[in-house]
């Protein structure tokens, strides 16, 4: 099988003119999964992320930008408006992450782009979507996880600081991917491109679906244990510090499995059934803490397993490439840039035939590509040095 063979998306053109997370991580997405996607940046800077951890390659850029190509160009520039149509007419896709009415000033409204090229599937994100009291205000991960009602699910108390990596971000720029993807499906039968927009507080509502479904339905407001109880979810703490999760659900069998791996037969008397194991949720756990704490976690993991109770160990993130599941679906790997060196990260988790390879291309240095993708869409060399003199591109 050749690398080939797996990138489905193989022949598609993606502009790239993301910052920051949603519209680079969406068009990553679409890059590992084969699609010859360019990241349009402005020369000198590129895309803030660049620059989180000082030079232009930090480990923040890196994580959205893999296998992409950067063109350093100043595409909102009067001098720059030849390349821009060339880079649009030969594009299938193309993203942005800006508050409303700023891709106007940037030269890269829906109505322009379009007449340029009507095939062409645009991706507009925004924070709030294009209408409405908030459009105009600025919005970054947290603020969508607060709006959303999804911090009020993982967050309680005054303590003013914020646990976990980003979601918002992650997450809108997911369903940004899914919904330029079903443009590009409909577009196979049409010949016609579409306007694809996703806001991060829409996404984000929608990612709440379960607990959201309830909320509408009952009208009941979630205690914030509310959902592990009732999938008897819990991680507790064994004699060495180390931690394991356990999901039990509603199958009585994990449940008796669960008692039997830790020898704890009294519990079957003190929750006789379901119902008193999400209601007595609280001192469920509780016991369980104590119990779990009597042994290493080496021990419980063996004893689980045998049992057939479903569990992890709780892994760091540094430490995963040591499972034995990690290493046995390999998935990670290693690349090399000219420049900047050995870049590390994972491969998609989609699988076609079998094969999840997405190690095609590393990060992109700014500009890298610049002439390179400028000859592809047709700029004569002449043209091409005249925008360097002129300091439009790099």
């Amino acid at each position: 099988m050749t690398e080939n063979d797996n990138q489905v998306l193989s022949g598609l053109r993606v502009l790239d003119f993301g910052n920051f997370i949603t519209a680079p991580y969406a068009a990553m997405l679409l890059a590992e999964m084969g699609a010859d996607v360019v990241k349009v940046e402005r020369p000198g800077a590129g895309d803030p992320f660049r620059a989180f951890a000082g030079g232009l390659y930090s480990s923040h850029f890196q994580a959205h930008n893999r296998n992409k190509r950067s063109i350093a160009l100043e595409h909102a520039s009067p001098g720059a408006a030849a390349a821009l149509e060339a880079l649009l007419k030969g594009a299938d896709v193309l993203l942005l992450n800006v508050r409303p009415e700023v891709e106007k000033r940037l030269g890269l409204d829906y109505e322009r782009v379009h007449a340029i090229n009507p095939q062409l599937v645009y991706c507009s994100i925004t924070g709030y979507g294009a209408s409405g009291p908030y459009k105009g205000r600025a919005a970054y991960d947290n603020v969508g996880q607060s709006l959303s009602g999804w911090l009020s699910m993982f967050h309680q108390g005054a303590d003013a600081r914020v646990p976990g990596p980003a979601v918002s971000d992650a997450v809108t720029g997911m369903f940004a991917a899914m919904g330029i993807l079903g443009a590009l499906h409909e577009r196979a039968r049409t010949g016609q491109g579409r306007k694809v927009e996703v806001s991060m507080l829409e996404s984000m509502i929608a990612f709440a679906t379960e607990p959201l479904g309830k909320v509408l339905q009952t009208g009941e407001s979630l205690g914030f244990y509310a959902r592990a109880a009732s999938s008897q979810s819990f991680v507790v703490t064994c004699a060495d510090g180390l931690r394991i999760g356990l999901h039990l659900s509603s199958p009585t069998k994990f449940w008796e499995g669960l008692v039997s791996a830790i020898s704890a037969p009294e519990l079957l008397t003190k929750y006789p059934d379901r119902t008193s194991r999400v209601q007595g949720y609280d001192e469920l756990a509780a016991d369980l803490a104590r119990i779990f704490s009597t042994r290493p976690r080496s021990d419980w993991l063996t004893l689980l397993e045998d049992n057939d109770v479903p569990f992890a160990p709780e892994r760091r993130l540094e430490e995963l490439n040591e499972d034995p599941q990690v290493k046995h679906l390999g998935v990670f790997y290693e690349l090399q840039h000219p420049q900047q060196g050995t870049v590390r990260a994972a491969h998609r988790p989609m699988r076609f035939d079998g094969d999840q390879r997405s190690n095609f291309r590393p990060p992109p240095v700014l500009g890298e590509h610049t002439r390179e993708v400028l000859r592809e869409a047709g700029l004569e060399t002449a043209e091409i040095e005249r925008l360097a003199a002129e300091g439009l591109i790099a």
